[in-house]
């Protein structure tokens, strides 16, 4: 069949309909996931055209993901954090949805003081077990949108729901359908896809989506769910493990518009961000993250960081505010005594923080010589730098200037006296055998009683 593709403006050609290989034994591609081995990463160098979405957004699964690897949230926290999110996400809905489990009285809870906040975005969304029971509980508490969990790899359809894929395809179509019966927009969430035969089953299934979306006008969603993190987002990459190739192959071969596409991805090979960024460049509208990256085993994409990326492929935050990203760090180390490890990029307390004393020289000329940006304006967390034996001058400097917000004409210069009798204090220090950092608060202490006058 040839068609003229609005995409590409060009002619194109597609002479393969993709059925449903219904196989007696399971695909477990044990050659690529040997299970005694580290996953291998094979390429068949077929690259796909990189087509974003005219419009990208956010979604999140804090709430549902983020709680199956941690003491379940309050309702107090669910709903301070969800007023967070509103916050971070803008007026332009760039954070479009958050889902949430609806079993528990505290779920339930929870679900109501969200939907009574009345906020356009994010839309409170649900998360349910595939049965009719769970489709009229969501439609009672006015969910207009529900994820079903559809999995489509051989190691679940055989080895979990013990079926072949036919009968997990049949069973599937049948439950989305009681979902658009009861008047519930089903969101597909297609578990472990990069362990899926992507032409054997994930097309031929998502074929059928798209023909059950012309029959009853209902948009269906396909969440691709790389469940352990298996994804690969390298140009010339073979399925199933291809980023590039599932995005491109649901929106050429099934013909689902980015729109109805999401990606939701897990960190076990440290590629939960790039993953959720190469989804949204080969064609997926939707990435689903959670904050500071909380989700089951190493977690999901952190919601703050494709927040930063969004900014740097669309060259505006459109709308979001991204200093609310360190209001909700210290919400969640200050109110829920969540430890959130130092390091973290953008979220971490030794983010944006130096301990070198040639950069904290560097600093006290220009911060932009080692800083990624101006953080200040960015995340409302200036520059900062810890005292330790190494600190020299100019990181004593650069501290109290920190701490005591001098700046222009009154900020301490390397040279200045007072920051040499500082200086002294600090290396006696490390002569008698210290090894820890100089805490910001000590710093103060001893500032206050050698230098009075700085405290006016």
């Amino acid at each position: 069949m040839i068609v003229f593709s609005k995409k590409t403006n060009t002619l194109e050609q597609d002479l393969y309909q993709y059925n449903l290989q219904d196989t007696p034994e399971p695909n477990l591609y044990r050659e690529i996931y040997p299970y005694d081995q580290i996953p291998m990463v094979t390429f068949n160098h077929r690259r796909v055209p990189m087509f974003p979405a005219d419009e990208i957004w956010i979604t999140d699964t804090t709430f549902r993901d983020g709680q199956q690897s941690r003491p379940p949230y309050t309702v107090k926290q669910i709903t301070d954090l969800y007023d967070l999110l509103h916050k971070l996400g803008g007026p332009n809905g760039i954070i479009r949805q958050c889902e949430f489990f609806l079993y528990s009285d505290k779920d339930k809870q929870a679900v109501y003081k969200c939907l009574e906040k009345n906020y356009k975005y994010p839309e409170v969304t649900s998360w349910i077990r595939a049965t009719k029971a769970d489709f009229k509980l969501a439609k009672d508490m006015g969910m207009k949108e529900t994820g079903i969990l559809v999995s489509c790899s051989d190691y679940h359809i055989f080895k979990k729901l013990n079926k072949t894929r036919k009968e997990a395809l049949d069973m599937y179509l049948g439950i989305i359908k009681d979902a658009i019966e009861i008047g519930i927009k089903p969101r597909c969430h297609f578990e472990d896809i990069t362990r899926a035969d992507f032409y054997g089953f994930v097309v031929p299934f998502a074929l059928e989506l798209r023909k059950l979306m012309e029959e009853t006008g209902v948009p269906i969603k396909i969440r691709a769910c790389d469940t352990l993190g298996l994804g690969v987002p390298y140009p010339g990459v073979a399925l199933p493990r291809s980023v590039p190739g599932i995005i491109y192959g649901l929106t050429h071969h099934a013909g689902f518009p980015g729109e109805l596409l999401e990606w939701h991805g897990h960190n076990d090979f440290h590629k939960a961000v790039v993953n959720s960024v190469t989804a949204w460049l080969y064609g997926a509208s939707s990435v689903n993250c959670s904050l500071l990256g909380i989700g089951e085993r190493t977690g999901n994409c952190p919601l703050e960081a494709v927040v930063i990326e969004y900014a740097s492929l669309r060259g505006s935050t459109d709308g979001m505010d991204t200093t609310v990203i360190t209001e909700i760090a210290d919400y969640f180390e200050k109110e829920m005594k969540y430890r959130i490890p130092p390091m973290t990029p953008f979220v971490g307390s030794h983010f944006n923080l130096t301990q070198a004393g040639i950069h904290a020289d560097g600093l006290l000329k220009d911060q932009e010589i080692y800083t990624i940006f101006d953080a200040e304006k960015v995340l409302d967390t200036p520059a900062k730098v810890v005292v330790n034996s190494h600190s020299g001058l100019a990181g004593i400097a650069h501290c109290m200037n920190n701490l005591l917000g001098l700046k222009n004409e009154n900020k301490l210069d390397k040279k200045d006296p007072r920051v040499a009798t500082l200086k002294e204090w600090v290396d006696k220090q490390y002569e008698s055998g210290r090894s820890t950092v100089i805490y910001n608060e000590e710093l103060l202490e001893v500032a206050r009683e050698m230098l009075p006058e700085l405290f006016g």
